[in-house]
């Protein structure tokens, strides 16, 4: 009996795992980088109103 069949597809699925685990990562921050970006433009791009008091500017933004 010959188990080169299992040892294969354990390494293979060994390979894939740390694969996986290797760019799912890099995906999100990118993704969160990406969302952080598109963030700081829209609050860039917002007019500034200076009719709201200060402490009620704080209040909202929490």
């Amino acid at each position: 009996m010959s188990y080169q069949n299992y040892v294969i597809a354990a390494y293979a699925v060994f390979a894939l795992v740390l694969a996986w685990e290797f760019v799912v990562p890099r995906l999100q921050i990118r993704r969160e980088l990406r969302n952080a970006r598109r963030r700081a433009a829209r609050q860039a791009a917002r007019p500034r109103t200076t009719d709201v008091p200060d402490a009620m500017s704080n209040q909202l933004s929490r």
